[in-house]
């Protein structure tokens, strides 16, 4: 397999992180939910094609998940020079948790590329 670098000009960023508690629709175990907005845009001089993700999650407890897979919330969003792919999702959680990632695609020669998106955390306000 070979390997994907970084392609500058091409930045993810966490727009937003909203906390929402409780409900019907979250399990008794994770009752906090984390929304967070994230906007990925091409400075670069090339068209790229976005295919997949992974994300890491390492909660309080000790416990880490890992999300990778193809697509990004279903879609492999193709930004030409300018254009960006804003979207949002969501993690559940029971403890405070911090979140990074990374975006992985092709640019229009065919190289392998990805970004980075920088850690945030996700902590349960108290009180």
């Amino acid at each position: 397999m070979s390997s994907s670098s970084e392609l500058p000009g091409l930045t993810a960023s966490l727009d937003k992180l909203c906390y929402h508690h409780g409900g019907a629709s979250l399990p008794p175990d994770k009752p906090h939910a984390f929304v967070y907005f994230i906007t990925i845009r091409n400075g670069s001089d090339r068209a790229v094609t976005l295919l997949g993700r992974k994300w890491v999650v390492v909660h309080n407890d000790g416990t880490r998940l890992v999300i990778e897979g193809d697509k990004i919330v279903g879609e492999t969003p193709h930004l030409a020079p300018g254009e960006q792919f804003s979207y949002n999702s969501y993690h559940v959680t029971g403890v405070d948790a911090s979140a990074h990632g990374s975006f992985h695609g092709v640019d229009e020669l065919g190289n392998k590329v990805h970004v980075m998106l920088a850690p945030f955390e996700m902590n349960i306000p108290r009180g």
